[in-house]
């Protein structure tokens, strides 16, 4: 009974820059559940624009919701059908909970599923909690040699990781990152992990570019948040990069970055859409369509946890020097957290320790 006794908090979202912690009543453990004892959660950028505006794109917030998503921690109680894990076992969590059973489901691409439950994006609650209840298909065991830190990074890592197999990386693709973000960043690693030889990375922030640099970039650029300068800039990539661009990732979205992309990469190319930062844009499609460049949208990720770990345990990504803040599980060390990461700044990936 000393269990039931423990009462499960979660940090909630009440309003426009509120945070509480709070209690948070689990759902009963299904057959095929587990229960997990969070240990580290990352926040991340759709985190802080759910603190800031109660919304991301069409996702909004109308009633009070337990944040966080990129989680990783330890079992405590297993379902009765569950095989593949047992109590106390080191797991790192795919948040997205799809249905199963519609046409994009059964076709495999699970990530586009209109029915998706995803932590901490409403209306579903998310894992910035003590515990939390979640399919054990969706726990991966990590290996020893794999933090629960670095576990939680198999998030963010994903991202990276689904926009190159998207886009076909191999160790023959010369690669633009626009955007030295967290997920620009995170990008590079699973680029270089797939075996692009020659990676660009450019940004209007010559801090981040320095922990690019720093983080194995070959080489990068400082550009301007103005779209007359882009032919310019084009011309120093393409320098820069000794030869075509193969492949150019826009971990942005504005109308500015993708024009860039879509100019610096060679004919016959393609473009990744990573970052959504703008609804809707104007392009210059045509001379792109002309040099048969392809545009390819991502989603957040696919059955990507097996290879991130793998990564990891390798040693052919190392994800510890993007967390760059550390904070405790209290409402003053969940104030400061959200508060640095919506700051921007020198904060790279700011993760809670449970």
């Amino acid at each position: 009974m000393g269990e039931e006794a423990e009462e499960n908090m979660a940090v909630w979202l009440l309003g426009v820059k509120t945070l509480k912690i709070q209690p948070y009543s689990l759902p009963s453990l299904g057959p095929h559940d587990v229960k997990v004892r969070m240990k580290a959660v990352g926040i991340c950028g759709s985190d802080v624009h759910h603190f800031k505006n109660m919304r991301v794109a069409n996702f909004v917030v109308k009633k009070p919701m337990v944040m966080g998503h990129e989680c990783a921690g330890i079992v405590e109680e297993i379902g009765s059908q569950v095989k593949s894990l047992a109590v106390g076992d080191r797991v790192a969590l795919e948040p997205g909970i799809c249905c199963r059973k519609c046409s994009i489901c059964k076709n495999g691409r699970y990530n586009l599923c209109p029915e998706m439950k995803f932590f901490g994006s409403p209306p579903t609650n998310g894992s910035l909690a003590n515990l939390v209840v979640h399919p054990a298909n969706l726990c991966f065991k990590l290996p020893d040699n794999v933090s629960l830190e670095e576990g939680a990074m198999c998030e963010p890592l994903s991202v990276g990781v689904h926009a190159c197999t998207r886009a076909g990386i191999c160790p023959k693709t010369k690669v633009l990152i626009v955007g030295a973000g967290p997920i620009g960043l995170v990008t590079m690693l699973a680029a270089r992990a797939f075996g692009a030889p020659k990676i660009v990375i450019v940004d209007i922030d010559e801090r981040r570019l320095s922990f690019a640099k720093n983080l194995g970039a070959d080489e990068i650029i400082h550009v301007s948040t103005d779209i007359q300068d882009v032919c310019e800039e084009v011309v120093k990539i393409q320098n820069a990069i000794g030869a075509g661009v193969d492949v150019s990732f826009d971990c942005v979205g504005f109308d500015k970055t993708m024009t860039m992309a879509l100019a610096a990469t060679c004919a016959g190319g393609k473009v990744c859409l990573v970052g959504l930062g703008q609804s809707e844009m104007s392009l210059p499609l045509t001379p792109a369509a002309a040099r048969e460049i392809d545009v390819i949208g991502i989603f957040r990720y696919r059955n990507t946890w097996p290879l991130c770990i793998e990564f990891l345990r390798s040693g052919k990504i190392d994800v510890k020097p993007l967390i760059t803040h550390r904070f405790s599980f209290t409402q003053q060390g969940v104030e400061d957290a959200f508060d640095i990461s919506s700051q921007g700044g020198n904060a790279i990936k700011v993760m809670f320790n449970l």
